[in-house]
């Protein structure tokens, strides 16, 4: 039943004088539709100004015009004054859709109709639309003919799919056709088309049903389709299937069209035998008949007409009067449920009055018509006319509810909700989110509340739940929850800092877009509260709610939500209990701002909190309605105040003045009159005449604000926690208290439950009550009531905080009386929404006090969210809508896909190696760039994600109802056998836990579960006889309750859980059990098959063959290595094929599923990959394992060639007889032969394979394969030893699978890493693992054409993990194992899989779209060296010796012993230096000076001549090339002798800086005019200094030395700038600066407020620590100052470590720049490290570790991962920190580690995405760069790791003494960047800057990676070079080429000049997509 609306009609007519009909408001009195006559008469009627004639005309249907006429306005207003509630209106199909599709619309006739809605609407009628009566488009009437045409069926969906788009938002209620069986018998007059016609309606309107109850189910409204009432029950059977359509309840009320049977030519001698002679049955009697069909649905009279009969005009009012009595008493038959009626053909006759409530409209209104009065005095004597009731509202509902006993007042009500019941949780926006200070929040008063100590425990809301970074979170708990709304809000402060419209924050408004949208994505509707108490603080300082200029903040911070959100939100709240705000804000203070002012500021608040709620709700009214069609209400709470003693009236005054006091001060003003309640107003003059003192200044509002403020809100937002008993106060005594005011004391009784907090008691009959009076008060039933807050809270700690069965007793309570008050007082309540979605922070109680569904664990900074059980309560509640039977089955309705089974081929047997051999061959050779590369792109749609479970490891229940005990009870109940003793007897206690479990996949978003099935669980013995019913229903509830959520079962019949009676008759080694198997599988295929499409019939049999039979770690246990394996696989496969026979025979024809058996296999990949003999192990290491079983299904029904070979030579060498490998017969092939349907895999890592003989006495399965396994100690490790991830291992296996079985079906069934215990939620490793596994799978499918299906993560939860018990863990979701609940927390991981499923794989990321175009005129393009890596000459021509000197000739400081005493020689190889860097094209050259070589002893006291020449030397030829030098003055090379008294930590230093610097600007600065004073200070500091990784190797002073070396370094070069600012720079204009190094840094966990201030931190003491005090503000940042101090002051210094500067100093150093020279590599990952107090350190001060993410791509430094986009991260980091400084990059680079050749494709990859990331900082950031430098021009020495690093350029060959530069391939790519400025667009055609120079190396062609073809690395040594054996190809091929010049020197010369003319053409283009190397390329 609909809500009630305050309407009573009264029906004056003759005969009816006594009757009295009261309808509800849902009561349908329907009119209508217009006629082209009405309108017409209409229009004559506005000529002549007439009286509307309100009749219907039956001429042509109304042809829709747009100018509608007015009289047809007031016309519609009319009938709604009548009483008319509907009015019917009929859409033309063959008009709006001319062609009968929507490809081709008549717009201007939507448009029209559009309109008429809208007029209809504004009359306050509602429009009943029909969508088929009788015309269909001409067009689809000669295409297909009539509705005996199937194929009219979908166009007419497509129509209706076109008019719900279009005019959904007008209208309610839906007619699919009206009376299709008249429209049968017109248009079909062959007995063979009526059928089929009517078949073909009802299939239409059965598919639009669905179509508007799936897609639409937002929308309040009902559909039906129009039935003829005679036609319902006619013997003809052509008209059965309506009947039958009732019958299956598809529609949501019975529409029926009900007109007199009587003749035309019939003789009326007397009425009332006419009547009867004219209609045996009564219409009473029909519409009973019709409701006998279907007793649930109401009946709608849908057209009422006797208009037919040949009735005198004389006797028709009489007639009429007479039919309309029968539908009078049809309406009073309760058993008929009628809940409509159609008056079109009575409105003459039957003037309807009705009186609405005090909110209608028009309240004074009485709508009696001109010459009615007569009429109804006549029978007014028996009317009674229902004004409102003498009694108050409250006193109302209190005498209803008074009489009530405990018992009935108790009663539970079994019922359910409307179907468009919002069922929401709550939250707020200060209570969870956290980010108090994040990306530019501004502070809000609770923020300050807090931080003044006027919290519990002094605790905050800085962090609470962390809800800002955990969108996903909270909304994957919500899909666990399965609400259909969320109630939370928005912070003021986060979007507008200050409180005003001045600079919106984009980052909150990102946050909040964010939200909406996942949200939204999640089918779950926003309820957003503006306002829910978190001030911004800067309002509060100028008076917060005081100010009424607030109202205007807060109306323009309103408008901009609106204009920003309202497209997606339609549900808003202004307020949220605006009375806690006045009474505990302003009032008590016991809330922020905490102002204690109850008789002025309370009153004050409320008065401005009203009037800024009205102003909202006119912005949007006026504004945003007619677009965004939303609802704007406000949340009010209020308790149920019940008289203390009943039987005073004065206490039942009382209890309504609180009511009036807490409720009504609200909303009174807005849904009453604009004003404060009569009962308020008269007790605060009454106080303030008692207490004239101290008087409450109580506000009032003006005329015009109260009309301002009257009526608005859309919906009664009602909170509700509590009841109270009220008496009057005794004690007068003059205090400013709110109960003194009021007069009232609130009390609570004892026998009410209490709750942790002092303040809530539980009552849930309260409840009921307090919605009755709103309901009386102030909605009527025409403003829906939402319940926008109930929660009950529980205390902090305690042993009920999971399992909070208060919560759970009180939510069914209190829900259950908003269901009384719903269906049995007819309230109109829309919503109940509980507090809280989670935990969070609590106002004064801080997290004391638990309201959430969901545990958070605020000990742990990952804040995780464990769902508790009213969690799962709850979620029962909104599944089942209410309260249902619980003995009531209910059909899952809904859709189980079938499969479409293609049998697979037979395959012939594999050849030894098998031909699956070419996967190594076309991967093994792979380079590391080209096999690790992630690949962005998405699976297919259909793609099947899944997550899998098995019986035995989460069920527990080991003897539970009837399970028989399983191998594995046996085994674990023996004593050793598993770690730690543990078994799976609770396990998850899954058995009992399938709400829960169903909870987590639904928040997972899988489409498929993947369980087993426990066969010990279902015949406890293993045979039929022994039949366990308890087991059965538990499956059955399981997958019922999986397709009840839309996730389709994946059933493994057996997973290794063997009933031990059956192994105690010998279990799988005796061919019995493939026939018990069968059985097994029989009844599971009968039972379950009707939902289950997908078994799986073995998991891993290649596991218990081998582990159970041939060890003794599994059950059986039975360690018969050499045999058993194999004779348990033979049977195992047997089973196997005889259950899908017996699939495939009896069910598949019905069932239409698949079925497959799951394999286990790690990828082999051989030890050498050209090997051929590893490259047969890995063979036959995969067809051992794999092979082993898919070779007898998926070939040909036996067992690989390879190992039947290697078992029966083996056995025969150990003098068998006979193989240890059984043989099957031929006929037992060809049954196992092709028994799957698809190829199911299960893998979780890779091992490296050699071939190794192995014993030959011992006989075992291990030993048959003559292989050797192990793995690369470099892969990442997992909780299990021999688990390590190599994902690409998973790409390499599914092409081995596609090769070797001819690409079958797969699906992954099973792929997962191990964790510790330790672990909890925050797996980092299992998010890498399921990142780089995934990716590697959907690189297979998209690169390799594998045919996968699917895929599964195992597993779902943490489980008992076999003969390791609980010490490792799987899952998903973090089980407690310790804890008896098993409550289940969802891990990251889960979430990172819920993103990978959302998007169906990677979708390409925006940020990493390559652009095109160029860098800004004048970019300088520059490379980069240092003197000590470069020069050489270490002693050279009076060189005195620097700190690298003597740390590379210390042993162990420098890899490989190796020095940089000659280096690249470049000290005596200028020419070759410059020959290169012209060959590079740059107009820039970074270089630095060595101080030693120009200063030997550091001092002017000694100068080098012939260095400072060679320098000089150097500059001019740079500038004779037209290359400007960039020269760094100090590149880490310190002369020792400045070394030797203290280097950088003696402040001395730094005047010979200065001086070393005067003495080279001096010397070269004519000449240069760009300077570096320093690179990379916090190397220099950290290195050398701290870990004594680089010179000078001091690594003693760690938490002391670096930051005295830092400090000085920032002083040196601040004199540096100054010196050169105001005496060289006026004449030598150059620029001078200070180049600093960082990383960029992400937060481990993004989703963690700690790790997200670990990544701040550690770039704090990284880049910061240099460039604050340089670039903003002359000292270190705030971060690292405070770190360091307070870790200075616990170890118990009485100072900080990190020294300070003086003012003078600050000053000095503030702004020495002209530009940031910037070096930056890579991005690491960063969280937080407590390394303790003990040791003072740098990395202690700092807090931070570091990780990289596994799917970055490596280098040849263990240290640089490739991460471009992290580039342009930290210069915008740069830009907002500093000001958007100009920036010069001057270093970028990466390296190989070893000779990797020439074709350095790894390299041409790193810049060209590097250097993009850089366009697109300047381009699209806006970011000031000025230059770009590569590191480095060439190999080099690389510091401590010598030259083993190499990030040149151009090649060095060190084993040649002339050390010649070669250029690689990279120096052409980045010259061809230099040439072009940029990145040329290929869509524009080629580029002359594409036209390459004529070199001496050619330049490689571009790779696609990965690539198919083998990369050779191997290394020749040719001419004294160690180069690739493919370079040196190419050298033989330049000197053969060479020979022939001299052979034939002029014919070769004739053909070069015609070749090369050739080549230029096709460089031209070849060339012009060099730029686009990688960006498009394929793997």
């Amino acid at each position: 039943m609909g809500p009630l609306r305050s309407i009573f009609f009264f029906i004056v007519f003759i005969g009816l004088s006594d009757a009295e009909i009261k309808l509800s408001s849902d009561f349908m009195v329907i009119a209508g539709p217009l006629t082209n006559v009405l309108v017409k008469n209409l229009a004559e009627d506005e000529k002549k100004d007439q009286k509307n004639n309100f009749s219907v005309q039956e001429e042509a249907q109304y042809f829709c015009q747009d100018a509608l006429s007015s009289h047809l306005k007031d016309y519609l207003s009319n009938l709604h004054k009548k009483g008319i509630s509907h009015y019917k209106v009929i859409l033309p199909w063959t008009k709006i859709l001319p062609e009968g599709t929507s490809d081709k619309m008549d717009n201007d006739l939507i448009k029209c109709h559009s309109n008429l809605l809208n007029v209809i609407i504004i009359a306050n009628l509602k429009p009943l639309l029909v969508l088929h009566d009788s015309g269909m488009p001409q067009e689809l009437i000669e295409k297909y003919g009539g509705w005996e045409n199937e194929a009219l069926v979908d166009l007419f969906v497509d129509y209706v799919r076109f008019a719900f788009a279009t005019f959904g938002d007008k209208v309610e209620t839906w007619i699919t056709f009206d009376n299709p069986s008249e429209l049968i018998k017109s248009k079909h007059k062959l007995q063979h088309a009526g059928p089929l016609a009517i078949r073909n309606i009802i299939s239409a309107h059965e598919k639009v049903y669905g179509i508007y109850h799936n897609e639409m189910q937002h929308k309040e409204g009902t559909l039906s389709i129009v039935l003829n009432i005679n036609g319902v029950f006619s013997t003809d059977d052509m008209f059965q299937p309506f009947r039958q359509l009732i019958n299956e309840g598809m529609m949501d009320l019975i529409a029926v069209a009900v007109s007199d049977d009587c003749l035309s030519n019939h003789k009326i001698d007397s009425l009332r035998d006419e009547t009867l002679k004219a209609n045996r049955d009564s219409v009473s009697e029909k519409l009973a008949k019709v409701k006998s069909i279907n007793k649930h649905l109401q009946i709608l009279i849908f057209s009422l007409d006797f208009s037919q009969c040949a009735v005198p005009a004389v006797g028709s009012t009489e007639y009429n009067r007479a039919k309309f009595t029968e539908v009078v008493k049809a309406l009073s038959n309760n058993e008929v449920s009628v809940i409509g009626y159609d008056v079109s053909h009575f409105l003459d006759h039957l003037p309807l009055h009705y009186q609405r409530s005090n909110l209608d409209n028009e309240s004074n209104f009485s709508p009696m018509e001109e010459g009615s009065e007569d009429e109804l005095a006549e029978h007014n004597s028996d009317i009674q006319f229902h004004g409102r009731s003498r009694l108050s509202a409250y006193q109302t509902v209190w005498e209803k509810f008074s009489v009530q006993s405990n018992a009935e007042r108790d009663s539970f009500l079994i019922g359910t909700f409307p179907s468009t019941f919002l069922w929401s949780t709550a939250t707020a926006s200060f209570k969870i989110e956290g980010g108090w200070a994040e990306q530019g929040k501004g502070e809000n008063i609770w923020d300050r509340f807090a931080h003044e100590g006027k919290v519990e425990k002094n605790q905050t809301a800085d962090i609470a739940c962390d809800s800002f970074h955990k969108i996903d979170y909270d909304v994957y708990l919500m899909r666990g929850l399965q609400i259909n709304s969320y109630k939370f809000s928005l912070s003021w402060s986060r979007i507008f800092p200050t409180g005003n419209w001045t600079k919106p924050n984009q980052d909150g408004i990102d946050y909040y877009n964010k939200l909406i949208d996942s949200l939204l994505e999640s089918n779950i509707q926003p309820m957003v509260t503006l306002y829910h108490w978190d001030l911004p603080q800067a309002l509060q300082d100028i008076g917060g709610w005081q100010n009424e200029n607030i109202i205007k903040a807060f109306s323009d911070y309103a408008d901009f939500c609106f204009a920003t959100f309202g497209d997606r939100v339609k549900y808003w709240i202004t307020f949220n209990e605006p009375w806690v705000v006045s009474y505990a804000g302003y009032g008590t203070g016991q809330h922020a701002p905490g102002i204690s002012d109850p008789t002025n500021a309370s009153y004050k608040v409320a008065h401005s909190v009203i009037k800024a709620h009205a102003n909202v709700w006119h912005i949007y009214n006026n504004n945003y309605r007619s677009q965004q069609h939303g609802q704007v209400g406000i949340a009010l709470n209020s308790d149920w105040a019940e008289p203390k003693s009943p039987n005073k009236p004065e206490d039942v005054q009382t209890a309504d003045r609180y009511l009036q006091f807490m409720l009504g001060w609200f909303a009174h003003p807005i849904f009453v009159n604009g004003d404060y309640p009569e009962t308020l107003k008269a007790q605060i003059k009454k106080y303030n005449q008692e207490c004239p003192s101290a008087p409450v200044h109580f506000p009032s509002f003006t005329e015009k604000e109260k009309q301002y403020i009257n009526g608005t809100s859309d919906f009664f937002g009602l909170s509700h926690y509590t009841s109270r008993l009220i008496n009057s106060t005794t004690n007068k005594v003059c205090v400013s208290d709110y109960n003194r005011i009021g007069d009232f004391f609130p009390q609570v009784d004892n026998s009410w439950r209490s709750t942790v907090s002092p303040w809530i008691y539980i009552v849930p009959w309260g409840l009921r009550r307090l919605l009755n009076f709103v309901t009386h008060e102030y909605t009527g039933t025409s403003i829906p009531i939402y319940i926008t807050g109930h929660g009950i809270p529980t205390e902090y700690d305690g042993l009920d905080i999971i399992n909070d069965t208060i919560r759970i007793e009180s939510i069914a309570a209190y829900i259950n009386e908003a269901l009384k008050a719903s269906i049995t007082d007819n309230v109109n309540v829309k919503a109940f929404t509980l507090r809280s979605l989670m935990d969070s922070f609590e106002g004064p109680q801080g997290y004391n006090h638990r309201f959430g569904l969901h545990y958070v664990n605020f000990e742990d900074s990952n804040r995780p969210r464990t769902p508790k059980e009213s969690a799962y309560l709850y979620t029962q509640i909104i599944k089942n809508n209410g309260f249902v039977n619980r003995s009531l089955k209910y059909l899952i309705q809904t859709t189980v896909h079938n499969n479409n089974v293609k049998k697979l081929t037979a395959l012939p047997a594999s050849e030894v190696p098998s031909k699956a051999k070419i996967v190594w061959e076309k991967f093994s050779g792979q380079e590391d760039m080209e096999r690790d590369t992630f690949f962005y792109d998405t699976f297919p749609e259909g793609f099947v994600w899944s997550a899998s479970s098995s019986a035995y490891q989460i069920e527990g229940g080991w003897n539970a109802d009837g399970k028989g005990p399983s191998i594995w009870d046996n085994f674990t109940h023996t004593p050793n056998m598993v770690l730690k003793s543990h078994t799976g007897d609770v396990a998850c206690d899954s058995y009992n836990k399938i709400d829960e479990d169903l909870f987590m996949l639904r928040a997972l978003r899988v489409q498929t579960y993947h369980f087993s099935i426990s066969w010990p669980r279902i015949f406890s013995n293993g045979s039929i006889e022994s039949l366990n019913l308890a087991g059965v229903n538990y499956y059955n509830k399981l997958i019922d309750g999986l397709l009840a959520s839309n996730i389709t079962p994946r059933v493994t019949l057996y997973h290794w859980d063997l009933p031990q009676a059956l192994q105690d008759i010998g279990g799988w080694e005796k061919e019995e059990l493939i026939g018990l198997f069968n059985t097994y599988a029989d009844y599971c295929f009968k039972t379950f098959g009707d939902r289950v499409r997908f078994w799986i019939t073995f998991n891993e049999p290649s596991v218990f063959s081998w582990e159970g039979y041939g060890t003794s770690s599994f059950p059986p246990a039975l360690n018969e290595p050499g045999h058993l394996p194999y004779r348990v696989a033979h049977v195992v496969l047997k089973a196997h094929a005889k259950a899908f026979h017996t699939y495939d025979d009896k069910y598949r024809s019905t069932q239409k599923g698949l079925i497959s058996i799951s394999l286990n296999a790690d990828w082999a990949e051989p030890k050498i990959f050209n090997n051929l003999r590893d490259v047969a192990a890995a063979d036959r290491y995969l067809q051992f394992t794999l092979g082993w079983f898919a070779h007898p299904i998926f070939k040909n029904g036996d067992y690989p060639e390879a190992m039947k070979w290697q078992v029966g030579n083996k056995s025969e060498l150990q003098h068998l007889s006979a193989s240890r490998l059984p043989q099957f017969t031929e006929q037992e092939k060809n049954f196992i032969r092709g028994t799957a349907d698809v190829f199911c895999l299960t893998t979780y890592t890779t091992k490296i394979v050699s071939h190794n003989i192995a014993k030959l006495k011992s006989f075992s399965y291990e030993y048959d394969r003559d292989t050797a396994e192990g793995f690369d100690p470099g892969w990442p490790t997992s909780a299990i030893k021999k688990f390590r991830a190599a994902a690409w291992g998973l790409r390499r296996l599914l092409n081995w699978i596609k090769e070797e079985y001819s690409n079958p079906p797969i699906y992954i069934t099973g792929n997962g890493v191990a964790t510790k215990p330790i672990s909890t939620v925050d797996d980092t490793d299992r998010i890498f693992f399921y990142k780089t596994y995934i990716n590697e799978a959907l690189k297979a499918y998209k690169l390799d054409n594998v045919n996968l299906k699917g895929y599964t993560a195992t597993s779902l939860l943490d489980s008992f993990e076999w003969v390791n018990g609980y010490s490792f863990q799987f899952g998903l979701h973090h089980v407690n194992f310790k804890d008896p609940n098993r409550q289940r927390t969802p891990k990251r991981s889960a979430h990172y899989f819920t993103e990978i499923i959302h998007g169906n794989g990677f979708p390409p990321r925006k940020e990493d779209e390559f652009i095109y175009g160029e860098f800004p005129k004048d970019f300088a393009w520059s490379a980069a060296t240092a003197a000590y890596q470069i020069e050489g000459a270490w002693r050279a021509d009076g060189k005195g010796l620097s700190i690298w000197d003597t740390f590379s000739h210390t042993p162990l400081k420098v890899g490989n012993d190796d020095t940089g005493d000659i280096a690249c020689d470049s000290y005596h190889k200028i020419d070759e230096d410059l020959a290169i860097l012209k060959q590079l094209k740059v107009n820039h050259y970074r270089f630095s000076l060595s101080w030693p070589r120009i200063l030997p002893k550091g001092t002017t006291g000694y100068v080098n001549e012939v260095g400072l020449n060679y320098y000089i030397r150097f500059i001019d030829a740079l500038l004779a090339a037209d290359i400007k030098p960039q020269v760094t003055l100090y590149h880490w090379d310190l002369p020792q002798a400045l070394q030797d008294v203290g280097g950088w930590e003696n402040s001395s230093t730094i005047d010979r800086f200065v001086e070393y610097a005067n003495f080279c600007f001096q010397k070269l600065g004519d000449k240069v005019k760009f300077w570096i004073t320093l690179n990379e200070p916090y190397n220099t500091a950290l290195l050398g200094y701290g870990y004594g990784t680089a010179a000078p190797g001091i690594g003693t002073r760690l938490g002391r030395a670096p930051y005295i070396v830092g400090h000085n370094l920032i002083k040196a070069h601040a004199e540096v700038w100054h010196l050169y600012n105001e005496t060289y720079r006026p004449q030598q204009g150059g620029l001078i600066s200070i180049t600093i190094n960082s990383d960029w840094v992400e937060p481990r966990n993004p989703y963690k407020q700690e790790d997200i201030d670990a990544a701040k931190r550690h770039l704090m003491f990284y880049g910061g620590w240099f460039a604050y005090p340089i670039f903003k503000n002359g000292d270190y940042n705030e971060v690292m100052k405070a770190r360091v101090r307070e870790k200075s002051l616990a170890q118990g210094l009485p100072k900080s470590r990190l020294p300070e500067f003086t003012e003078s100093e600050k000053q000095r150093i503030k702004g020495t720049y002209d530009y940031i020279g910037f070096n930056h590599y890579t991005t690491v990952l960063a969280f937080n490290v407590n390394f303790g107090n003990a040791i003072p350190t740098y990395d202690a001060d700092r807090g931070t570790g570091t990780t990289v993410d596994r799917s970055w791509l490596s280098s040849g430094s263990f240290w640089l991962k490739v991460t471009p986009w992290g580039f342009r991260r930290i210069l915008n980091w740069i830009k907002k920190e500093f000001n958007n400084p100009p920036i010069y990059l001057t270093e970028n680079g990466i390296s190989e580690h070893g000779d990797k050749g020439l074709n350095d494709t790894w390299r041409i990859n790193y810049h060209k995405n590097y250097i993009n990331e850089v366009l697109k900082a300047i381009k699209l950031d806006g970011i000031n760069i000025r230059g770009y430098t590569a590191w480095s021009l060439m190999d080099n020495f690389e510091w401590a790791m010598g030259y083993a690093d190499r990030f040149g350029l151009f090649y060095v060959n060190y084993s040649d003494p002339s050390l010649p530069r070669i250029p690689k391939a990279s120096s052409k790519y980045y010259s061809t960047i230099i040439r072009c400025n940029g990145f040329p667009d290929p869509a524009l055609g080629p580029h002359e800057c594409l036209q390459l120079e004529a070199t001496t190396v050619k330049p490689s062609s571009a790779k696609s990676l990965p690539t198919t073809t083998p990369t050779n690395t191997g290394k020749v040594h040719f001419l004294g070079l160690q180069i690739s054996t493919v370079n040196a190809t190419s050298v033989l091929y330049t000197l053969f080429a060479i020979l022939l010049v001299a052979v034939v020197l002029l014919a070769l010369f004739s053909y070069k000049i015609w070749k090369t003319s050739k080549a230029n053409i096709s460089k031209s283009h070849s060339c012009t997509n060099e730029l686009s190397l990688a960006h498009n390329t394929n793997f």
